[in-house]
């Protein structure tokens, strides 16, 4: 089985840890076993029953993590987990009591992509993720579509592609999936939750299909931002112009830091010379914290007898700075609240453009003082096809070839405010609330490309079309009716 970039990156910097260890301690030796299986269970009972491990560390997603906790609590054995859920779940040290989460809940994120949301003033957005092999998104679309709600925006369609694990031609499902988008209003993307496999190829097919124009926004979360650092550069590339979710790295500065990272990045070549990039990255940066969270817990341990319990009770009470930032726990999982940070992909790489806290917002200072905090980003952030001098409208923008539709009132009791005078070629429309409008969008900074249409139903009607986006309802019918309530 061929390993994964984010795997062989996780592996190095476990087995610096650990080797870091090894050469100075006169008391006791780490030993890593490494297995690489689709089927977690199975593998971690078998490194359980026959190599006797006494802590394991891994799972990608929070499905796996709970099918994993759940042996390690049968067993008595610690369970480090990379992920975390999106809501975390009632009474969940009762029945996770070995399950130590080296990650946070999504909870925080989704605030963060809320406030970006609201920043812009984009008041509906598309909500893609792709479905879990359990089925479902963590819960992370019902927490978006609360946010957005706080904010004032709402998600217009929710776009759920099948697992990519599932698919024997992934750019055709991509493309015939993306159809649906070509529908919708909305041209902000926000991708929830998503293979890095599936996000390479929603990129490429939608750039394709025009909807990675000038007009439009994407948002990958922090599971992909956080890839960016161990991938190719033509991966990296075909995001460009996207806005990201990444968590802060606070130790970058630090001696211990440095040292790590000349000797990651010396045998990560030496390995894998094919590779183009050899940052470590944030999720090898959570391993290497992870082994020592191990080895602070083994030195804590004053007796020559120790027990499971004692283990991971060490394990749960660390408290210090790692090298992927702040590492204490409470309630078995980590207590600090993250920093975010803001990045946008340009080019092959991407820059920082601004942080973001749950209490303070957005702020170019990482300190994150309360009088740098502000509701908008810094940026500059150049988006999707080079748009740089503002940023994107957020939705699609009428065209000749397919212009705003105006719904007009063909039968109205008062001519002073809408009349339709009905000529073989081009009808001709004409009132106040004409007038209004043709001045209004006269005073606009850009073309908008319209056509009146006359419509000769019922208002329930017109405003049902309205709502399945047939046409667009004026304010029209509405004066004239309310006017002629106060009459």
């Amino acid at each position: 089985m061929s390993i994964p970039v984010l795997e062989k990156k996780r592996i190095i910097a476990m087995e610096i840890a650990a080797q870091n260890y090894n050469t100075t301690s006169k008391t006791h030796k780490l030993s890593l076993y490494i297995h690489n299986s689709l089927r977690v269970t199975s593998a971690a009972e078998e490194m359980i029953r026959e190599k006797k491990v006494e802590v394991i560390i891994g799972m990608h997603t929070w499905q796996e993590a709970a099918l994993v906790a759940d042996i390690g609590g049968q067993a008595h054995v610690p369970v480090i987990s990379f992920a975390a859920p999106a809501i975390t779940p009632p009474l969940m040290t009762l029945r996770w009591p070995f399950l130590i989460q080296m990650a946070r809940n999504g909870s925080e994120q989704i605030k963060c992509i809320a406030d970006i949301v609201h920043a812009y003033d984009w008041q509906r957005v598309v909500a893609i993720y792709e479905d879990e092999a359990f089925g479902g998104d963590s819960g992370k679309s019902a927490l978006l579509s609360e946010a957005l709600q706080n904010v004032g925006s709402e998600i217009e369609y929710s776009l759920v592609l099948p697992p990519f694990s599932s698919m024997s031609d992934p750019a055709e499902v991509v493309r015939e999936q993306l159809v649906k988008l070509q529908k919708t209003q909305s041209r902000v993307f926000i991708i929830l939750e998503s293979s890095l496999a599936m996000v390479t190829h929603l990129f490429r097919e939608a750039k394709k299909m025009g909807l990675a124009g000038r007009e439009s926004a994407w948002i990958i979360p922090d599971g992909i931002t956080g890839l960016l650092d161990s991938v190719n550069n033509s991966v990296v590339s075909s995001m460009e112009g996207a806005l990201g979710i990444k968590t802060g790295d606070s130790g970058e500065g630090s001696s211990e830091y440095k040292d790590f990272h000349a000797q990651f990045r010396k045998i990560f070549r030496t390995e894998y010379p094919e590779e183009d990039n050899s940052d470590p990255g944030i999720f090898a940066l959570r391993a290497y914290d992870s082994i020592k969270i191990v080895i602070q817990a083994i030195k804590r341990i004053t007796s020559n007898t120790s027990s499971p319990e004692m283990l991971l009770h060490n394990m749960l009470s660390s408290n210090f700075s790692g090298l992927s930032g702040k590492i204490h726990f409470e309630g078995n999982q980590l207590s600090d609240t993250p920093i975010l940070r803001i990045v946008n992909v340009v080019g092959k790489r991407y820059k920082e453009i601004d942080f973001w806290t749950p209490e303070l917002g957005f702020s170019m200072n990482p300190s994150m003082e309360k009088n740098d905090a502000t509701n908008t980003l810094a940026g500059p952030v150049i988006w999707p096809s080079n748009l740089k001098r503002t940023h994107p409208k957020g939705w699609e923008m009428p065209t000749h070839a397919k212009p705003l539709k105006i719904g007009v009132p063909g039968r109205t009791t008062f001519e002073k405010f809408v009349k339709v005078e009905y000529r073989e070629k081009e009808n001709n429309y004409s009132g106040f609330c004409i007038e209004i409008f043709l001045k209004a969008v006269g005073l606009l900074p850009y073309s908008l490309p319209y056509k009146f249409e006359v419509y000769n139903g019922t208002y329930d009607n017109l405003l049902y079309h309205v709502y399945n986006q047939v046409t667009l309802l004026l304010c029209l019918s509405f004066i004239e009716k309310s006017l002629f309530i106060n009459i």
